[in-house]
């Protein structure tokens, strides 16, 4: 859903200093199509840079959060997994039973969300929705 967002370009908008490092990691993460966690993308960063050490990875995430260009979720499975920052605001329906993350977006949601605000006397201004489902024939016997 989320359209692939350029990290490298948003790095030096935001006039961070792009080492050859960052750069891979910046590429991994441009290039994710899923929500990886820092050792799913120390993986992809080592295959393309056999030098980047997983402290690299973690200080390189932490400063694309703090610079805005990265979102991290936690989507209790004790991981902390990422994403870049997307243009538009999409919600993530995580099946319980395999992990993966289904972005979505529906309008008559958000504009729900809107309503229960104000009928709050609220302005909402943000918002994360995470629904954990399991699959309607799980092998949970759900």
């Amino acid at each position: 859903m989320t359209a692939r967002i350029d990290l490298e370009a948003l790095c030096a908008e935001k006039g961070l200093r792009i080492t050859e490092q960052r750069r891979v990691i910046a590429r991994v993460l441009s290039d994710s199509v899923d929500h990886p966690d820092v050792e799913e993308l120390h993986r992809r960063s080592v295959a393309i840079d056999p030098h980047i050490s997983i402290a690299t990875v973690y200080r390189t995430v932490r400063l694309f959060e703090e610079a805005g260009i990265l979102e991290r979720h936690d989507f209790r499975d004790g991981r902390s997994r990422y994403e870049t920052v997307p243009d538009e605001h999409h919600d993530h329906l995580i099946d319980l039973e395999t992990g993966k993350v289904i972005e979505f977006h529906d309008p008559d949601i958000e504009e729900l969300q809107q309503r229960i605000a104000a009928r709050l006397g609220y302005r909402l201004v943000d918002h994360r929705m995470e629904l954990y489902a399991l699959p309607l024939q799980s092998s949970r016997g759900g």
